[in-house]
């Protein structure tokens, strides 16, 4: 980021002072993004976008206001100030409102996370990654037809600067590939896919890797039964046990326990995980997909426990929603140019277990392998679980025949203490899990 840039922010923040705000933040966001996709080997998709998004917030008591802008024109900034202060006067009173107390100071401008990568694929590189995965797809026997491949890189660049002191400013990219394919004929076709996303493309799974993957996930769907109506053990593939870590985190936020809209709301200091699992949340890893080294208010960037042990530790907090609560931010605000700071998870993990994943299904007479889900209905306020799946029947510990349109239902509370993790922990998605096996789940099926 250029010294121009910061130094623009800056002036807008001594502005809005200037015009009598008592405190203001602003952060500052420019993006570019390249993708590529095709189709059975005909390009379907080639776009470039590039934008920028200026975001003021500012203070006057207990009052606030936010306005933004897609240009970082000097000529506009009084006009700019002007307008988020008139906002501000118009809204009710907020107690919580503020800059965060334990912000940084001072100018922070380079970090060790090693977020950007000098790699930036042009349009043909893109196209060519992404037919080599397609490629390598169709080439599996049985695969008949293409969903579509395709493949992306992006590079952002986020300025934050608080009249506290702060400014800050750091660089991400990211490189994708993705290829998604279609096995059998008519009414029994069945698509399955595979993916990659990395902060370096040094780091990005082969296409070719992916393509193949992709249609032996199809192929192995086809001809799938119903599994009977009943109560199984269930094993979840790692791209899909992840989701489990969402509806965990989506119940820890610090603006649903302050709203008291979540059902873990009581359970701080609890066991709700069985003895031995761990959640984690990371914004230090290197080259992790969602680091960074300052949150969205300018705190500094530090590992968090959320479960120890099987017991809940922590919420995921801004400053507003740990005021609401009582507490000090933990430093997980994120915003955009347009809106308020608001609690959000970064590196998010289960620490794996001592499980491998065919040890954790060695005992099971019958069960499910569970590779992909469909729709959602959980309930924030009880737990309560329901969802389309589909994947394989488990026999005598191994994996067999395919199975498909069943639905999964159960409590997220009975879930997540009967949860045993596998030791196959891979950092993939930015929420990663390992093989997840859980015994509290009814099956509605045939």
């Amino acid at each position: 980021m250029s010294e121009n840039t910061l130094d623009k922010i800056s002036d807008l923040l001594r502005r809005a002072r200037s015009a009598g705000a008592d405190a203001a933040d602003a952060v500052f966001v420019s993006s570019t993004a390249i993708g590529a996709g095709v189709r059975n080997g005909v390009t379907e998709e080639l776009e470039r976008s590039e934008t920028t998004d200026l975001g003021l917030r500012v203070f006057s008591g207990k009052k606030s206001a936010i306005v933004s802008t897609t240009t970082l024109d000097t000529a506009r900034f009084d006009g700019l100030v002007e307008q988020a202060l008139a906002m501000a006067q118009v809204l009710p009173d907020d107690q919580f409102a503020g800059l965060a107390e334990h912000s940084l100071t001072g100018t922070h401008t380079t970090n060790t996370l090693d977020l950007a990568d000098t790699a930036e694929p042009d349009a043909n590189a893109l196209l060519a990654r992404a037919t080599e995965g397609e490629h390598a797809a169709l080439a599996i026997k049985g695969v008949t037809n293409s969903a579509g491949s395709s493949a992306s890189f992006g590079r952002t660049e986020v300025i934050l600067a608080t009249s506290q002191g702060f400014l800050g400013s750091y660089a991400r990219t990211s490189h994708s590939t993705s290829v998604c394919v279609l096995a059998g004929q008519g009414e029994t076709m069945q698509r399955d896919y595979d993916y990659s996303s990395a902060v370096y493309l040094s780091d990005l799974t082969n296409p070719t890797t992916l393509g193949i993957q992709a249609g032996e996930n199809a192929v192995a769907r086809l001809n799938p039964t119903r599994p009977r109506t009943g109560r199984y053990p269930v094993v979840f593939h790692p791209r899909i046990a992840n989701s489990f870590l969402r509806h965990f985190v989506g119940a820890i936020n610090g603006s649903a326990i302050a709203r008291g809209t979540s059902f873990l709301k009581d359970k701080m200091g609890q066991k709700i995980f069985a003895d031995g699992i761990t959640v984690t949340d990371d914004p230090t890893r290197p080259r992790g997909l969602r680091s960074r080294p300052f949150d969205g208010e300018g705190t500094q960037a530090a590992p968090l426990t959320l479960v120890e042990n099987g017991t809940l530790k922590s919420w995921v907090l801004d400053t507003r929603s740990a005021r609401q609560l009582g507490l000090t931010s933990n430093g997980r605000a994120a915003r955009g140019a347009s809106s308020p700071p608001g609690p959000s998870a970064t590196n998010l993990a289960f620490a794996a277990g001592h499980l491998s994943p065919s040890d954790l299904m060695a005992d099971i007479k019958e069960g499910l392998f569970i590779t992909e889900m469909m729709g959602s209905s959980i309930n924030g306020l009880t737990g309560d679980y329901s969802r389309g799946a589909s994947g394989f029947m488990i026999r005598d510990g191994q994996i067999a025949e395919a199975v498909a349109e069943f639905t999964l239902a159960g409590n997220l509370l009975d879930i997540f203490a009967s949860l045993v993790v596998a030791n196959d922990l891979v950092f993939r998605f930015g929420t990663d899990a390992p093989t997840l096996r859980s015994d509290a789940l009814s099956v509605a099926g045939a």
